[in-house]
């Protein structure tokens, strides 16, 4: 073989051994690198008309048209803001007028105004192959107001006595009585108890969902919960659990932990972020205390859901207007905390365009995909980054800066670090970091705007604009590396001594 011949097949080998390789595989995928996109099924989007029973889209109160097909048409829109979990309110045939799927009629069958179970399926399917997982919202406490079982004598006992909840301190009365008149399940019936097993393991089963959310926790006695959670996991690995146990003391959710459920929206934390993010010069103290505090009570912290609002509240939206404050800036201090501070970040649809709405039913306004999208951009961006750094979901937390609502932390996991600098004041803010907060020698790129900030004399001097938010990588200052160029310059030199080569036999 000639000596040209041989360079010619060498070189795509001494370019691949040229450059280096991340000797570490990507890091198996865990819940707490999940982030979640929460839909109210009937309100998203409208994908077939065919399915449009008695809508009336100008009642909220009413059923307004969003289906299956139209969350399956959008989920390239949700994948390309970050989001790689979607959680549905439930899907379950409900009685009339239940468009917010908590009303239910029939555990097996889907909502006819939503689709079929066929077109739920694809919509599984669809979501998998865009590596987004599915959590449906499940519910066990009851069913919708006029369910024939609650007066069928043959099902009259899988029901609590008919009687409402007074006393919302008195525990027996929070499980036993009828919450807002729905008929309450009695768990501790063995026909109703297997009948709620059974549906929720053939759900798994049938429809490949990869975890529940699961409705009125704390309406429902510890020890069923238990059951379930062992039930359900038994059919599917890694089967993802968010409780919902609307409560302000954090060790009454956190009680429920020990039943298997994995996680819980963190109703605690809620209204602090909504009061400090809902207008300027407010102190991020509280929130670090809560972490602290989180840890102190939860075996698994990192499985909190934080949200600033859901379909029962207001919406966050509304708090900033009540405080004549901007939408879009408010919005934006807030998602960076929720994607760089531990716990999973839930976003309720719509807050990528900053729906506003009021209590129920104005905070389930139908969904507008063609409003201004300078704050999906920004979201998309922050899921870029959630998704690519381990620290920013897997990391410890350290503050190194909290004062009068500027506050600097950093998150880090293993040999990689991230810094946030979040200025919820209306002044620009510097603050100065040293050896003890981070090492010298070192650069901090800006991850939003791009702005760099090197250490100059032991310090490192970070500037932030009122009312704005920075997430920096750091890494070394580094010169020219010539074990990484040395091998690019021998192969350029090789390809240029054969071009010679070949041109002088040309000549010859």
């Amino acid at each position: 073989m000639k000596r040209g011949h041989v360079l010619l097949i060498l070189i795509p080998f001494l370019l691949f051994y040229a450059f280096p390789v991340s000797a570490d595989e990507k890091e198996e995928r865990k819940w707490q690198d999940e982030s979640i996109y929460f839909i109210m099924v009937d309100r998203f989007n409208n994908g077939d008309t065919t399915n449009d029973f008695k809508v009336q889209s100008d009642d909220l109160k009413e059923y307004n048209g969003g289906d299956f097909k139209g969350i399956t048409d959008k989920l390239d829109y949700i994948k390309d803001m970050g989001f790689t979990a979607i959680w549905l309110t439930p899907v379950f045939d409900n009685e009339d007028k239940g468009y917010h799927g908590y009303w239910i009629k029939d555990f097996y069958n889907t909502e006819e105004h939503f689709g079929t179970m066929e077109e739920f399926k694809t919509l599984v399917t669809e979501a998998h192959n865009r590596d987004i997982k599915v959590i449906l919202d499940f519910v066990v406490n009851h069913v919708g107001p006029n369910h024939p079982w609650a007066t069928d004598e043959q099902k009259k006992d899988w029901f609590h006595e008919k009687q409402p909840i007074v006393n919302w301190g008195n525990q027996e009365e929070v499980e036993n009585n009828w919450l807002y008149d729905l008929p309450d399940f009695d768990q501790e019936n063995p026909e109703a108890r297997k009948y709620l097993l059974d549906t929720a393991k053939w759900w798994i089963e049938e429809t490949d969902v990869d975890g529940y959310r699961l409705d009125t926790v704390k309406h429902v006695p510890k020890e069923f919960w238990t059951e379930f959670s062992q039930e359900v996991k038994s059919v599917k690995d890694d089967f993802y659990l968010l409780g919902e146990v609307w409560h302000d003391d954090l060790r009454v959710v956190a009680s429920y932990e020990k039943t298997g459920i994995d996680g819980f929206v963190d109703f605690p934390q809620n209204q602090h972020l909504r009061t400090i993010f809902s207008k300027p010069n407010q102190s991020l103290g509280w929130l670090f205390t809560s972490w602290d505090r989180n840890k102190a009570f939860y075996q698994h912290p990192e499985l909190l859901g934080n949200f600033m609002d859901n379909h029962d509240m207001t919406r966050f939206t509304r708090d900033i207007l009540i405080n004549r404050e901007d939408p879009i800036v408010r919005w934006k201090l807030a998602l960076t905390y929720l994607y760089t501070a531990p716990g999973i970040p839930i976003l309720y649809y719509g807050s990528e365009i900053a729906l506003d709405g009021a209590e129920d039913p104005g905070n389930r306004r139908m969904m507008e995909f063609d409003e201004d999208q300078t704050l999906t951009k920004y979201l998309s961006k922050l899921g870029v980054l959630r998704n690519k750094y381990p620290s920013l979901t897997r990391g410890d937390l350290e503050v190194l800066h909290d004062e009068s609502g500027m506050a600097v932390y950093k998150r880090t996991y293993k040999e990689e670090t991230i810094v946030v600098a979040i200025n919820n004041t209306t002044d620009q803010q510097t603050v100065s970091l040293d050896e003890k907060d981070l090492p010298l020698d070192m650069e901090l790129k800006g991850l939003l705007a791009d702005g760099s900030v090197k250490e100059s004399k032991g310090k490192y001097s970070l500037t932030i604009d009122s009312e704005q938010a920075e997430i920096f990588s750091i890494s070394e200052i580094k010169g020219l590396d010539f074990g990484f160029l040395g091998p690019i310059i021998f192969i350029f030199s090789v390809l240029l001594g054969l071009v010679i080569l070949m041109w002088k036999r040309y000549k010859k």
